[in-house]
C-alpha cells in the first residue's frame, strides 16, 4: 500500500487497496487452509488456485464498499484493518473460527482472562497489519466530488465486483460449491467478511431478547411419602471449566490426574456430550429445560432455568463463582462472587485457586435446616494460562508451559500445564466430598461436577475451545461427569449403585443435569423429563425424598 500524505485518492481506490492489503497480508491462516484443502498446486486445479484471489479481492471489495459510505470511509476501513489484524492473529495463533458465539464469548469475557491472552506478538502482529495500514489510510487525501458522482462510482465499482464473482462462480462452481460443502471453516475465517457476519449474528441474536423473564416450574414441589426424614439433603453441583474427559484418569487417561477421586468412590461417566464448545453457550444450556436443540443466545436472561424450579419447590440454593460470572443463570438466587476475595495462601493479586469455592461454605451449611444446593462454578483448567490454575506444589507433570502465549511452549509442555489443572480439579473436588462427608450427621449429600466445555491442545493445530459445534473436535465437545453420593441418600432414594455402574459409558449429555438434579431432589414439575434423569433408571420406584 504505498501511499504517503501527498497521494491524492478517490474512496472507490482507496477501498480496492484497502481490499487488496487484506487479501494479500490479512488472511494467511486462510490462504494456508484453501491450500491445504485442495491438496496443493495439480493439473486439475491450477487455474482455480490462481483465480481464487481475484473471487475473494471481488468478496472482500464488495463487503467493504457496503460498510464505508462518505466522509466516514477513512475511519471505517481503519477500524476494519485493526478488527481484521485482531482476528487474523488470533485465527492463526490459536485455529479459532469467528462466528456469533465466539463475539458472545469476546463479550462476555472478563478483564482477567481477556489480559491472559495479550502478549508482544499480538502487539507487534496489531502493529504491522492493523496500525501502520491505518495510519497510512489515515493520512491520505481523497477527491472531493459531488455526492451522484461518488454515488455512481461506488455503485459501479459493487457493481463489477458482482460481475467477477458471478464469472467466477459460473466458471469454477464445482469447485467451490465442493470446497464450502466440505470446509465450511472458510467462511469463518476469511476478514473481514467473517467479523461482519458474527457482529450481524450476535446483535440479531441479542437485540431480539424480549424483556419478559418467562416464569417455569411454578407447579414445583417435592415429593413426599409417609414420615419425614430426620435430615435434609444436601446437594453440592461442582460446574468445571474446560476439562475434557480424554485427559480424566478414571476415564483411563494413562497419568493420574484423578488421584483423590479415584479413592473416593465415584461414580465417573465417560460419554458425556457438552450443550456447547464455550461457556456463554453451555453454562445456560446445562441449566435450561429446552436442552441443546432449543437453546437459544440470551435465553437464561428470559427464561427461568434450574435454580429458579428449586427455589419454587422450596430448596435453598446458592451461586458460589470463582469464573466470570453465571450467564445469567444464577441472577434470581442469592450469589457470590469469591474471585475478588484477598485471602491468603488461596488468592493471587489477579485471581483466586478454586479451593476458594470452599472457603467459608461450612459457615453457611452451620446456618441451613432445609433442603439445599450448592452451585460452585471453578476457574478450572481455563487456558491460555494453564499453569496460573493452580498451586505450585500440584504441578505434578514437568517441564509445564509458563507462557500464554503457547506457540513458544512444546505441545507436551502444553499438555502437562493443562494436565496439573485437572490434578488440582480432582483435589478440590476430593475436598468437597470430604466436606460433604463431616455433615452427613446433619444432611444426606450428594456431589455432581460436569464440566461446561473441552479443550483443544494442539491436536490438528487447533488450540483452547469455542469452534462452531458442528465443526468442533471431540476434544472441546466430550466433558468429564463425576458423581458421589452418600449412602444415606442411595439408601433413601432406592438408587441401585450396581446400576449406575454399567451406566457409565452409556452415551450422556448436558441436557441430563437439568432432569438428574429435580430427580435427585424429589421435584415434581411438569417440565421433569424422566428419560434425561441420570438416576430414573436405576431407581426401581419413585421413591419420595422424606425432607424436613
Amino acid at each position: 500500500m504505498p501511499l504517503c500524505c501527498g497521494t491524492l485518492l478517490s474512496r472507490q481506490t482507496l477501498t480496492l487497496l484497502a481490499s487488496l492489503w487484506l487479501v494479500a497480508l490479512g488472511n494467511f491462516p486462510f490462504w494456508r487452509s484453501i491450500w491445504q484443502a485442495t491438496g496443493g498446486l495439480r493439473t486439475d486445479n491450477v487455474f482455480f488456485l490462481l483465480t481464487a484471489p481475484l473471487f475473494v479481492l471481488a468478496w472482500v471489495y464488495l463487503t467493504l464498499s457496503l460498510l464505508t459510505w462518505g466522509r466516514a470511509t477513512k475511519a471505517a476501513l481503519a477500524t476494519v484493518l485493526l478488527t481484521s489484524a485482531a482476528a487474523g492473529y488470533f485465527i492463526d495463533t490459536y485455529g479459532i473460527l469467528l462466528d456469533h458465539g465466539m463475539i458472545a464469548n469476546i463479550v462476555q469475557t472478563h478483564t482477567a482472562e481477556a489480559l491472559e491472552l495479550l502478549s508482544w506478538r499480538l502487539w507487534v502482529w496489531l502493529l504491522v497489519f492493523g496500525v501502520l495500514p491505518a495510519l497510512l489510510i489515515a493520512r491520505v487525501r481523497v477527491v472531493g466530488r459531488p455526492w451522484t458522482r461518488e454515488l455512481s462510482a461506488k455503485a459501479l465499482g459493487m457493481a463489477a465486483a458482482v460481475a467477477c464473482l458471478a464469472a467466477m462462480l459460473l466458471v469454477h462452481y464445482q469447485h467451490y460449491a465442493s470446497l464450502l460443502r466440505n470446509h465450511r471453516e472458510l467462511r469463518l475465517m476469511l476478514v473481514p467478511s467473517n467479523i461482519v457476519a458474527a457482529v450481524h449474528g450476535h446483535l440479531t441474536r441479542s437485540l431480539a431478547a424480549p424483556v419478559t423473564l418467562e416464569v417455569v416450574g411454578a407447579d414445583a414441589t417435592r415429593a413426599f411419602s409417609g414420615a419425614r426424614a430426620a435430615k435434609p439433603t444436601l446437594t453440592i453441583l461442582v460446574v468445571g471449566e474446560t476439562a475434557r474427559a480424554a485427559n480424566f484418569s478414571l476415564n483411563g487417561y494413562p497419568r493420574p490426574t484423578n488421584p483423590e477421586l479415584a479413592r473416593q468412590n465415584v461414580f465417573s461417566f465417560s460419554d458425556v456430550s457438552a450443550c456447547g464448545t464455550s461457556t456463554a453457550v453451555s453454562l445456560p444450556c446445562m441449566f435450561l429445560d429446552v436442552g441443546r436443540d432449543g437453546f437459544q443466545a440470551t435465553l437464561a436472561l428470559r427464561h427461568e432455568g434450574l435454580l429458579d424450579v428449586l427455589q419454587h419447590a422450596g430448596i435453598a440454593v446458592r451461586w458460589r463463582d470463582n469464573n466470570s460470572g453465571c450467564k445469567g443463570v444464577c441472577d434470581r438466587v442469592p450469589h457470590e462472587d469469591l474471585s475478588i476475595m484477598q485471602v491468603p495462601g488461596l488468592c493471587r493479586s489477579d485471581e483466586c485457586y478454586d479451593e476458594i469455592l470452599l472457603h467459608g461454605l461450612q459457615d453457611y451449611l452451620d446456618k441451613q435446616d432445609r433442603d439445599t444446593l450448592i452451585v460452585l462454578h471453578m476457574k478450572g483448567s481455563h487456558g491460555p494460562a494453564y499453569f496460573k490454575r493452580y498451586p505450585p506444589a500440584f504441578e505434578a507433570f514437568t517441564p509445564a508451559c509458563d507462557n500464554v502465549q503457547l506457540d513458544r511452549c512444546s505441545r507436551q509442555e502444553i499438555v502437562n500445564a493443562y494436565d496439573n489443572t485437572l490434578r488440582y480439579t480432582d483435589y478440590v473436588l476430593s475436598r468437597t466430598i470430604d466436606l460433604l462427608r463431616s455433615n452427613a450427621r446433619r444432611f444426606d449429600t450428594a456431589m455432581l461436577y460436569v464440566s461446561d466445555h473441552g479443550e483443544s491442545l494442539g491436536e490438528n493445530g487447533l488450540y483452547l475451545h469455542g469452534l462452531p459445534y458442528a465443526l468442533a473436535p471431540r476434544e472441546q465437545i466430550q466433558v468429564p461427569l463425576l458423581l458421589w453420593l452418600s449412602e444415606d441418600l442411595r439408601e433413601r432414594l432406592g438408587i441401585d449403585a450396581a446400576c449406575l455402574r454399567t451406566r457409565q459409558h452409556a452415551p450422556l449429555s448436558h441436557d441430563y443435569v437439568y432432569h438428574s438434579i429435580l430427580g435427585l431432589s424429589n421435584v415434581q414439575t411438569a417440565i421433569y423429563r424422566a428419560e434425561h434423569d441420570l438416576f430414573r433408571p436405576c431407581r426401581p420406584t419413585v421413591t419420595a425424598l422424606n425432607s424436613q
